[in-house]
Parts: C-alpha cells; structure tokens; sequence
C-alpha cells in the first residue's frame, strides 16, 4: 500500500515553507503541518517586527539630530497602539504570501501540531499520515529560567503583542535578542535596563564590536549592568521589584528575558522513533541534515547549528537536492555574514579575532574608528568601528567586522567578498566610494601592532 505522501514536513516557518515549496515543484507529493501562523519565529516573532521596530525606536534620535541640519522639528509624540496595529497588517500580509506560495506550489497544508508515530508515519489530532520522509523544522522558543516570579516575566514573544508600552523595562540577557530590545525600548522612550551576569554582552562576536557596543549604549541612556544577575521578582503595587545578586534592587514595569532560546522537540514524538537528540533537546543531524533515523530529517534553528533564518533556507536548499534532486549537498554554514539590530547596529562575516588566531596563530589586524559624517552636523557623540583580519600566510581576508550605522547592508557586499576568498590586496586595489564609511574597509592600510 503507498503511502499518503513523499514528503510531509513539520512546521510552516522560513526552513519548511522553502523546502515544501521546492520539492512541490519538482512533483513530490508534499504536506506541511503548522500550528500557529505561516512563517515561523522570523515572520511572526523575530526578524521582520524586530526590525520594524527598530526602525520605530530611531526616529527619536532622528528628531533630536535634524535641527543639526536645520530642520525644525516640531513637538512628536509615540504612539504604541498604532505602531503594533501597522506591524500586525504587515505580518498578517506576509502570513498570506506565504500561504499563496504554498497553495501555488500544490502544497497540502495542515493545521495543527504535528507528532512523530514512528518512522514514517505523524499524526495531527486524530489523523495518521504516512511519508517516505519526515522533515521536522519546527524551530526554536526562549527559554526561562527557573526564579522565584518568573511567572511575571515577558520573552520575546510577548513583546510584540504588548497592550501598552511600559514606562521602565528590564531587559535580562545578554545575547543578540537583549541588545537589541533594548535599543527597541529606550528609543521609545522607555527607561532601559539591561542585565546579564557575564561580564561583556554579545558572546561569540568580535571583542571590539562587543566593547564598542557597550561603551555607545549608555551614551543613548541605555543602563548596562554587567556580572548581574536577577534572583527574584516580586509583583508590588509600584511595580516588579527585581532583587540582584549584587544585593541591589530594581523597581520596573516589564521584565523582558532573553536568555536564549532551545530547539522545540518536546512531545513531539522523536523519541518514540528513536531519533537521537542533543543536550538541550536539539536534533542531532549529520552534514546532509539527515538523523540516525534514515527517513527522517531536520533543519533550522530545530538542529542548532546556526540559528539564522537565511541558513535555514540554505538547508532547505540543500535538503532538497539531496533527497529529491540526485545530487547530494551539505550546506555550508562557514563565511555566514550576520547582523544584530542593536543602536548603532553591527554586521559581521567570518573569525573574531580570537577564532582567527586560534585557528591561524598570526594575524594582521587592521582596525578603524571615527565619528561618521553625519554626526559632524549633530554633534552627537556616536562613533564607527571597523575592523578587518587577515592571514598573513594566504593574504586573505578571514574576517570583517563593523558596528555603525548601516553596518548591516554594508556587510552584506563584504560577506560576497570573503565568501570568495578575497585577499587584503585585492581590497586595497577596491577603489572606495566617497564619502562613506564602507570605504573604509578599501582604505585601511595601517595594521595594529602586537603589544
């Protein structure tokens, strides 16, 4: 007897929807099983509001800097609710691209959650569906921590949806998620807090970035709080009374954690089919995003490889030209630009510094800071920096980093670069484009000299 599909795919987000969409159009016979919104954590609860609300939270500054330029701004006012209503259109309008997509792709969709019977087989509610291949993409949630009034915390999750904007927020965290909620509530005019117990926020980024970052926040009135960490929350009729492991207290409306985020496998029926799963739950794949179970298969932030949605899209790819396409393929997560949407905001591709001399031991590193023009005008005190590394071995650039505005968009033409295998010469032979701050990656001529 045949079974009911060739492929049925478990979540609808950025990793699903594209290899549903990808097999569906080479003739597999396909079904996705979503029970929340089409589009996954990036469309509904991370990248694209995240981004609109970025861009919200900056015209605060915007404001404030246009009379360097002569403008005259008269009195503005924020207004919450109509900020959440326009990002709620937004997202309900790409919920139907996606599903438009799907549709046009002769894609079965199936509402509701998904769980693994066994090898070949899910359910949904009552029904059974069998497949020749399971892909489980059902990504990622945040993680809370076990502390007495957790229960009075936000994630991110929530703070999309908030009914009204609190006049004081903690923020708790110090990863990409921290910084840049942060950012999102102190342009909103929210008094800011933020508290992680290491000693410097964004782990895994280069040094300089991340101090940087550190020294530009306070300066937009952002209060960091370093080897913090919160012991307790209490609800009090002023406010959640935060108690610190330095025996401070701290009196805020809203407590937003964002201490990480771990894959979305439980009760999802893995273990009754004998797939192997890592130690936080992940599903543990081999290169081609296969798992020890032969016909089932994971990517995206579910695997926990690298939690971005443009490489869940890449596994995607991959995935599909391997089970469908005779053609093998691993997907390379190595030379992946990123961004964090912190303010000023910071892109980056390739080694930290700390990786690249781990990896190569000598390195040439050249390193440029400076106010950008605009603020010649503003007289704010905001700063640029740059930094590229290179193997003096190969002359090969390893690894570029910037923080500064449009750090994000510039980065993306310097990943092209790196993804080549571009050598610092070819760099300097870039003629630059003037004036920018992305001419200073072709105009860094001065390498940093060992201490």
């Amino acid at each position: 007897m045949g079974r009911d599909f060739d492929l049925f795919v478990l979540g609808a987000g950025s990793g699903g929807v594209r290899a549903s969409r990808l097999a569906a159009g080479q003739g597999v016979r396909v079904a996705v099983a979503e029970d929340d919104r089409l589009g996954g954590t990036c469309v509904n609860l991370g990248c694209i509001p995240k981004k609109l609300f970025v861009l919200a939270s900056h015209y605060s500054e915007d404001f404030e800097d246009a009379s360097g330029y002569g403008w005259s701004v008269g009195p503005s006012s924020f207004d919450w609710p109509t900020l959440i209503a326009h990002k709620d259109e937004e997202i309900a309008r790409l919920n139907g691209v996606y599903q438009r997509l799907l549709d046009g792709a002769g894609v079965t969709r199936i509402s509701g959650r998904a769980r693994i019977v066994d090898a070949h087989t899910v359910e949904v509610g009552e029904r059974h569906y069998t497949a020749e291949h399971l892909l489980v993409a059902v990504g990622s949630w945040p993680h809370l921590p076990a502390i007495p009034g957790i229960e009075h915390t936000i994630s991110s999750n929530e703070a999309f949806a908030l009914e009204q904007l609190p006049k004081r927020a903690a923020i708790v965290g110090g990863g990409y998620i921290g910084v840049e909620f942060a950012g999102i509530f102190n342009g909103l005019g929210v008094e800011t807090h933020q508290i992680y117990r290491g000693p410097l926020f964004l782990r895994g980024f280069d040094d300089d970035l991340r101090k940087t970052l550190a020294e530009e926040m306070p300066k937009k009135g952002v209060s960091l709080r370093f080897e913090t960490d919160v012991t307790e929350i209490r609800r009090e009729d002023d406010g959640l009374h935060l108690a610190l492991n330095d025996g401070s207290h701290l009196v805020v409306d809203e407590v937003l954690y964002a201490t990480g985020r771990i894959p979305k496998t439980k009760d999802l029926g893995l273990e009754r089919a004998g797939v192997a799963l890592g130690k936080i739950g992940e599903i543990l794949v081999d290169p081609y995003s296969q798992t020890n179970v032969p016909s089932i298969w994971a990517l995206g932030d579910v695997t926990d490889r690298m939690n971005l949605t443009p490489v869940a899209l890449a596994e995607a790819v991959a995935f599909v030209r391997t089970v469908f396409g005779g053609e093998p393929t691993r997907p390379d997560h190595t030379n992946v630009a990123t961004a964090v949407f912190s303010q000023p905001p910071i892109g980056t591709v390739g080694l930290t510094e700390t990786e690249a001399r781990a990896q190569l031991g000598e390195i040439d590193v050249y390193r440029s800071s400076f106010r950008p023009i605009k603020h010649t005008l503003t007289g704010r005190d905001e700063m640029t920096a740059m930094k590229l590394l290179v193997d003096p071995k190969s002359d090969r650039v390893v690894g570029a980093h910037m923080i500064g505005a449009d750090a994000p968009e510039i980065l993306q033409g310097i990943g092209i670069a790196v993804k080549l295998g571009a050598t610092k010469a070819q760099f300097d032979a870039t003629i630059g484009i003037h004036p920018t701050a992305a001419e200073e990656f072709v105009t860094m001529r001065e390498k940093v000299q060992e201490e």
